[in-house]
Parts: C-alpha cells; sequence; structure tokens
C-alpha cells in the first residue's frame, strides 16, 4: 500500500483592498451580482463573477424555487452563462461571496461540490487554471487553482 499526501494551497488577504486591480474589481462584481439574488427559502444570497479572458465579466446568483433541485446556485449560474454567451472563452478567475439578508459572512463561503465539479470541467476544457476568489468580511482566500479545491476530480467518462 501507498499513502499519498495531497496539498492544498491559497493565499489570505485582510481585505480586498489588499488585491490586485483586477482581483478586487472581480470580488466588487460577484458583490454586485449578490444584489440579484432570489433566495427567499434560505435568506443565503450568493453572488459570483466569472472573468474570461478578454477582461469580459459575467456574473450570476443564487437562483431558488419552492421545488428545491430547481434552484440553481450563484457559480453555476455565472458559469453556464459565460459558457453560453462567449463560447470559447477561458475562464480566467472566478470570485464568490454570500452571507445571510445581504451581510457578508465572517469567513470566506466555499462552493458546493457540484459547482467544484462544473469549475474543473471548465478548467480541464480550456487548458487555463482558474483562480479562485473566496470573500469572507475578515478575510478573503485565493486559489490558483481549482485542483486546490477538488482534487480528483471525475473525469472517467
Amino acid at each position: 500500500m501507498k499513502e499519498k499526501q495531497i496539498t492544498i494551497s491559497c493565499q489570505v488577504f485582510e481585505s480586498m483592498e489588499q488585491l490586485d486591480a483586477r482581483d478586487r474589481a472581480l470580488c466588487e462584481a460577484a458583490m454586485e451580482a449578490r444584489k440579484s439574488s432570489y433566495a427567499p427559502y434560505s435568506g443565503f444570497n450568493v453572488g459570483a463573477a466569472v472573468l474570461l479572458e478578454g477582461g469580459i465579466t459575467v456574473k450570476g446568483s443564487n437562483q431558488e424555487n419552492a421545488a428545491f433541485p430547481s434552484s440553481l446556485c450563484a457559480e453555476r449560474t455565472a458559469m453556464y452563462s459565460a459558457s453560453v454567451n462567449y463560447p470559447g472563452k477561458a475562464m480566467l478567475g472566478i470570485a464568490i461571496v454570500g452571507g445571510k439578508a445581504m451581510s457578508i459572512t465572517d469567513k470566506p463561503v466555499t462552493p458546493c461540490g457540484a459547482c467544484r465539479q462544473v469549475m474543473a470541467e471548465y478548467e480541464k476544457r480550456s487548458g487555463v487554471h482558474m483562480s479562485i476568489l473566496l470573500i469572507g468580511r475578515d478575510e478573503v482566500w485565493k486559489f490558483s487553482r481549482v485542483e486546490d479545491l477538488l482534487p480528483y476530480i471525475f473525469d472517467s467518462i
């Protein structure tokens, strides 16, 4: 038997002001996107913004439905919209923010497993690493690639 170690790395910033201008703008776009969140059941509003090659930013927010399986996370809303409206453009980064009643959580909100898998698929498809910015009130976490959030992606088909 062998044992394999997995190392996950991210940068931790005390505030968005410490980010470079590109990452700060992406975080601000995610916060703006959250205003269109429809979360009457959970009360947890999430916004996401995807940066595409060429400097295009696409926003998404969580959209809930009384039939919960019909709801969709902010991250997938943004990524699917980007893929449909800008086919072939690599996704260079995504920023995500969330919280109850439009507040921001102290620590960053992390994406669900389904959203991580979709990020991994788009990253693999483009061959370009996608950075992930997770925004909290007390700190911002930056991952340089999806594999740091989801090692061993499903790609067996």
